[in-house]
């Protein structure tokens, strides 16, 4: 990406001093306090270290995108005041005046062209936002308030992409992760300022009084990690907390019945699949043939495989009994409705008998043993879930084990490649099927930016190509002709088993309402006291 900045050097801010995070602690305080029960921790306040949504749903308070996207997943003006699109491949982006940092100093274009030089270059990130600036071809700043985007080729969702990339500060000293971690460079526009964060435990942040959309309602967040559920509920009906998110189902309906709670659901974006390791290697001690030894070949490249497994899952009574009817079986990625969403294919048929009739054509008559990797912490139910996998697969005679382990545990052996099959998930950013596409099913590539969350090393060139066309295809109908076929290569191909799609639902204390998202983000500016 090539920076271009026109004209003269911009004009310099004179610098407030920044206030130290010690003292916004000091600030006298209002009633007005929320607090915010989590299941799952973010792993840190650096906006641009993991795209995942705990980081995503905390840093949102402190950081401002261009373009933001509201709980049903659609674009509306954030610090981008207007956008437009000068020709296929050129964009011009008004920033909104007025906009402050937290430390009193202007926002401006230099602001944005230094976020976008950083975003890549993000030391030990798991899954960055590189994605959603692979087709900036270069940045042009024609004032401090006008930027103008070239895009590599038609790139349509441009817009959308912006949505995902939080704007930080230029002229903040020091942006490793560990600095926004301390509070250092987590200088931000957003409706709240940054008091403390505690890895695995909290963060505190008080309101920006000076926001430019208005000071929020809340003088003080603490936004809590509580990933243990009895914990959480707990904490709910005691009054220590206000909302939780990630309600076990096995509660829902009583939640509903109590008089003392209200609840919020909406369809998720999040769709839960099983993921194996697509490597050419073969070996895994987690992976045997029925008296331990490590298979030489990687079965799961062999797509029969990956359809028996797919055909050995009962999906409706995971939804119905694991779940308890919180999900809806799926064999895409994304809900009915959302852009890029395929009627047509549905999920595949439960036939246990079919399936081992396809593993015998394997070369697996008798089957095989694999371990399935799992968070036991992270999405709803996700252990059960996983168990609940590993006896059906058991009876089409792949023997199958559970790991659990925490998320943070999970994270770090996904990364070394340790677990060969994994529960996953994801949810998409963007509210439509090409952010899963690239990032997901996209092939690994550092110069192109794409698969940047594909830690499973599945790659399809035809799928790659089918992706590159829609994406760079303008008219809308003309996309989304393109996003069905390649949701229809996906599902012929079975690279994972998707399983279900989620439903989001939060509980909080009579008093208060909450404007349930599509996306799961558990946010304390979609909290309001009820008058």
């Amino acid at each position: 990406m090539q920076i271009v900045v026109g004209g003269s050097d911009l004009p310099r801010r004179l610098c407030l001093a920044a206030l130290p995070l010690a003292l916004l602690a000091m600030e006298p305080a209002s009633a007005q306090t929320l607090t915010i029960g989590v299941g799952t921790p973010a792993t840190s306040m650096d906006p641009h270290f993991h795209n995942n949504g705990p980081n995503n749903s905390l840093t949102m308070h402190i950081f401002n995108q261009l373009v933001e996207r509201d709980g049903r997943a659609q674009p509306r003006p954030s610090l981008a005041e207007s956008w437009r699109s000068l020709s296929d491949t050129e964009w011009e982006i008004k920033l909104r005046p007025g906009v402050k940092w937290h430390d009193g100093r202007d926002f401006t274009a230099e602001d944005v062209v230094f976020t976008f030089g950083r975003v890549p270059h993000v030391a030990n990130s798991p899954g960055g936002f590189s994605t959603f600036l692979r087709q900036i071809a270069r940045v042009e700043v024609l004032d401090p308030l006008t930027i103008r985007i070239h895009t590599k080729q038609p790139h349509p969702l441009l817009p959308i992409d912006l949505a995902s990339v939080s704007i930080i500060a230029r002229h903040v000293n020091g942006t490793a992760t560990e600095d926004y971690n301390s509070g250092k460079a987590a200088i931000g526009t957003g409706p709240y300022r940054l008091v403390s964060y505690t890895s695995g435990d909290r963060a505190v942040m008080a309101r920006n009084e000076g926001y430019w959309a208005g000071a929020e309602p809340w003088a003080t967040v603490n936004y809590r990690f509580l990933p243990n559920d009895g914990s959480r509920t707990a904490a709910l009906l005691s009054g220590d907390v206000d909302i939780i998110d990630q309600i076990p189902s096995s509660d829902i309906e009583k939640f509903k019945r109590d008089s003392r709670l209200s609840v919020a659901t909406i369809p998720s974006l999040r769709t839960m699949f099983i993921a194996p390791v697509h490597s050419a290697e073969g070996g895994s001690p987690q992976v045997t043939d029925n008296d331990g030894k490590a298979l030489p070949n990687n079965p799961f490249l062999d797509i029969r495989v990956r359809r028996a497994l797919s055909m050995a899952i009962n999906r409706e009574a995971l939804a119905e009994r694991v779940m308890e009817g919180m999900a809806v079986p799926t064999g895409q990625w994304l809900p009915a409705g959302a852009f890029g969403h395929n009627p047509a294919i549905r999920p595949d048929r439960f036939d246990p008998d079919a399936a081992k009739r396809l593993l015998a054509e394997a070369g697996f008559p008798n089957g095989f043993r694999v371990t399935i990797t799992t968070p036991n912490d992270r999405w709803p139910n996700d252990s059960r879930l996983t168990q609940a996998v590993a006896q059906m697969w058991t009876r089409i005679g792949v023997r199958s084990t559970v790991n659990a382990a925490p998320y943070a545990a999970f994270v770090s052996m996904r990364m070394r490649y340790e677990a060969p099959v994994q529960l996953a998930a994801w949810g998409s950013s963007t509210g439509e099927a090409t952010n899963y596409l690239i990032s997901i099913a996209g092939t690994p590539n550092r110069q192109r930016l794409t698969g940047s969350n594909n830690m499973w090393r599945y790659s399809n060139p035809d799928l790659d190509a089918l992706t590159a066309r829609a994406s760079a295809t303008m008219d809308d109908a003309d996309r989304e002709r393109l996003l069905h076929e390649a949701v229809a290569l996906y599902a012929e191909q079975v690279p994972y088993i998707q399983i279900l799609q989620l439903t989001n639902a939060w509980a909080s204390r009579k008093g208060i309402s909450y404007d349930p998202r599509m996306d799961e983000r558990t946010i304390a500016m979609g909290v309001r006291a009820e008058r």
